[in-house]
Order: C-alpha cells, then structure tokens, then sequence
C-alpha cells in the first residue's frame, strides 16, 4: 500500500460515465481498487484481462503497484475506465510507452455512450407496436 509523501504517476480514465483515478507507484504489481484487489472486484476474466491490457503491452505487470479510485458507471465501464486510466499514467511516468500504447488504442477514449430515450418511443430507437385495427 502506498505511504504519504510517496512519489506516484497519476493517470485519469473514462468510459461511458465511469471515471477512474489512477495512481501508479513503482512496486511490485499490486492492483487495489476502491481499496479492495482487482480480482474481487472484476470477476469476469475479460475485465481483468482489460485491467491488465496496457501493463502487458508495456512489459510492466510487476514494475508498478497500482491504486484507483472508480465512481460512476458499472463494471464493465469501471474495467474501461481503469485501463485506460493505467495506459495514461503509464505515459506520464516513460514517454516511450506511448507508441505501443497507441498501437494497441489503449490510449483512445472511448466515445461510445448510452443514447437517449425520445419522446413517444419506448426506447432511444423502439417504436411502440402498430396495431391496424
């Protein structure tokens, strides 16, 4: 666990409307999120296969112990978000990360957002069901 006055590189991501603040401390691959381990809060093997995504594109699963703070969102915004919020962070502590990085778009935010519901539909798109008679 990291100790006050600890230098730290810090990286801030999002997906849909979850945002994850991320600390990265030179250690040896601890993950704590909302001060619980990765693997309790991200179940599913593709979300920790998310949350470790830019650390093995880098080579730098047990050079950094990680910490996050994740509000908003679900799970599998909350995996999104961690990712790229580690991939941001990783940037800022080596500049020479950012190529691989890139090239796996681990960097790019993800756009993709829940469209809204329109007025007389059920749904953003679903129209209710059209009776002739």
């Amino acid at each position: 666990m990291a100790t006050a006055g600890e230098r730290y590189f810090y990286g801030t991501g999002r997906r849909k409307t979850a945002v994850a603040r991320v600390r990265l401390y030179p250690g040896t691959g601890e993950i704590v999120i909302n001060g619980k381990g990765y693997m309790s809060v991200f179940t599913r093997g593709s979300h920790q296969a998310a949350v470790l995504a830019p650390l093995k594109a880098t080579a730098a699963e047990q050079r950094f112990n990680i910490q996050a703070k994740v509000a908003g969102g679900g799970i599998t915004g909350w995996a999104g978000a961690v990712s790229h919020g580690i991939a941001r962070a990783l940037v800022v502590s080596d500049e020479s990360l950012k190529a691989p990085l890139r090239r796996q778009s681990l960097l790019t935010r993800d756009s993709r957002m829940k469209e809204r519901k329109k007025v007389g539909l059920k749904r953003a798109r679903k129209a209710p069901q059209y009776t002739k008679r």
